[in-house]
């Protein structure tokens, strides 16, 4: 099967390697039908953070080919998401709602960046979605696949910040991540959203999904902005989508006292207990990490999706076949695209 291999920063291939078999009885055999680069990946892809040489992704819808014998909820042909998170959907954790942080994902892969993929616990994991792929049109198929990672990952900041009815939301990082929270968080009643960008064409799709301002400005300027739009208060919610440091330490200078801040950036290079003593004093709450895709999926995203009251598939601003996986990469870095699109098979 042809599959994304990351060869060393900058230099992505696609390679002929085994196709991948049922290992355990939890298991299913996926036919990949669309797949995407993620924001996190251009870390590795920089050179920024370290990874060795392999197969990558985590983010795909497709058709199940085959699964394993103790595999109940799914059978051959059925359309589904494929979440990055790989909840056994039983421990206590997974029962709790993070099932992003499942103590059962032993032996999981990042490879859905390929014409099949193997996944663990597929009762637990999988989304189930009516119908199949060719039902789509390729704008639904899109927004199906930011259900596997950045759509439930933006919902999950604004669930993190406890957004509510009437609050003012203020959104940090303008990638594929951030757009997904604007939908979060009016899709949760916030009255005023307030999107970060610097970047005509982001604050344009922010706009579109419910963005109320666009602030260009960054670090103090940032922070005057904000206090001066919220009566010298501050944001009811703030959502951290970026993680670097100048996005962190701005987020903690914008919250109201009792306000709270959702993070779902995977933080870089950012120390958090400079700014301990404020959340302690003015009653700040900090919360977020790893989303959980199942539970937001199953809970009201795909309903959402099929019902055409959101299409996070607009983040998608150009797509590519999985020979051009370089390109994919490459344009996404270069911000040519906000994010890439991976048209795998056509199910």
């Amino acid at each position: 099967m042809k599959s994304a291999y990351f060869v060393a920063p900058g230099v992505m291939e696609t390679r002929e390697l085994p196709k991948p078999e049922l290992e355990n009885p939890t298991d299913a055999v996926i036919k990949i039908v669309r797949a995407c680069v993620c924001g996190s990946d251009l870390w590795w892809y920089r050179g920024i953070s370290k990874k060795e040489p392999g197969v990558v992704g985590h983010e795909a819808i497709g058709v199940i080919e085959s699964v394993g014998q103790d595999v109940t909820q799914f059978r051959k042909g059925d359309f589904v998401i494929v979440p990055f998170t790989h909840g056994c959907g039983h421990c206590k954790i997974c029962k709790a709602g993070f099932e992003g942080n499942c103590i059962n994902d032993a032996g999981a892969t990042s490879a859905h960046q390929a014409e099949y993929y193997r996944a663990i616990n597929a009762d637990g994991a999988l989304v189930k979605v009516p119908g199949q792929p060719s039902d789509y049109s390729d704008e639904q198929l899109a927004s199906l696949t930011t259900l596997a990672d950045v759509m439930p990952t933006g919902f999950h900041a604004a669930k993190a910040a406890q957004v509510k009815k009437g609050d003012t939301v203020v959104i940090f990082g303008d990638g594929a991540v951030g757009l997904c929270a604007v939908i979060g968080a009016k899709l949760l009643g916030a009255d005023q959203i307030i999107m970060m960008s610097r970047h005509a064409d982001r604050g344009a799709m922010a706009t579109e999904f419910g963005a109320t301002a666009i602030i260009k400005e960054r670090d103090q300027a940032a922070v005057d902005q904000i206090l001066a739009m919220t009566d010298g208060l501050g944001a009811d919610a703030v959502l951290e989508c970026a993680g670097t440091k100048s996005s962190v330490e701005t987020a903690f200078k914008v919250a109201r006292a009792g306000g709270n801040i959702g993070r779902v950036g995977i933080p870089h290079d950012v120390d958090y207990n400079p700014y301990m003593t404020r959340l302690f004093a003015k009653n700040i709450g900090l919360t977020g990490g790893v989303a959980s895709v199942s539970l937001w999926d199953k809970e009201l995203l795909l309903q959402a999706v099929l019902d055409g009251e959101i299409n996070p598939g607009k983040v998608f601003t150009a797509t590519y076949q999985l020979d051009e996986i370089q390109a994919a990469y490459q344009d996404m870095d270069e911000r040519k695209t906000i994010k890439s699109l991976l048209r795998v098979s056509q199910g």
